[in-house]
Parts: structure tokens; C-alpha cells; sequence
């Protein structure tokens, strides 16, 4: 039985907090993921996005594909 792979961009926003991941767009393939996170960051005006792909389940592995902008090296996803 093969992996599953989920394909998520999501924005990263810069708060009085510190930096706070948004709401995971889910993406059909890593170029698509790729592209919405550059967007997020170039177009929306987002601090930073992250690109990323979780394979497995129920115990997953996160692989982050590309990041723009400002995303801290210890952010959650």
C-alpha cells in the first residue's frame, strides 16, 4: 500500500504575538502547492508561505518543498 500525500501552501502572518501560520490550502500536486504559497507571499501581502507535502498516515512525515519570505525555522506544521 502506497503513501498518502497531502500538497499544502500556507501563509505565515507576522502579529504583536510573533509569526502565526494561516488556514492550509490543500493542492493537487507540489508545483500547485509551490505556486499558491509564492502567491500568498507576492500577491496577498503575507509576511511569508510555505510549501510543503505529509506523507503517511496515521503517522506522517512533513517535507517542507519551498519557502517564502519570513517563515521561522521553528514553525509547526
Amino acid at each position: 500500500m502506497g503513501d498518502i500525500a497531502q500538497f499544502i501552501a500556507m501563509p505565515i502572518d507576522l502579529t504583536d504575538e510573533g509569526f502565526v501560520a494561516g488556514e492550509p490550502f490543500k493542492c493537487a500536486s507540489p508545483a500547485s502547492a509551490i505556486e499558491r504559497a509564492k502567491g500568498y507571499w507576492t500577491i496577498l501581502g503575507h509576511a511569508g508561505a510555505i510549501a510543503f507535502v505529509r506523507t503517511g498516515y496515521p503517522d506522517f512525515r512533513t517535507t517542507v518543498l519551498r519557502r517564502f519570505g519570513s517563515v521561522p525555522d521553528e514553525l509547526q506544521i
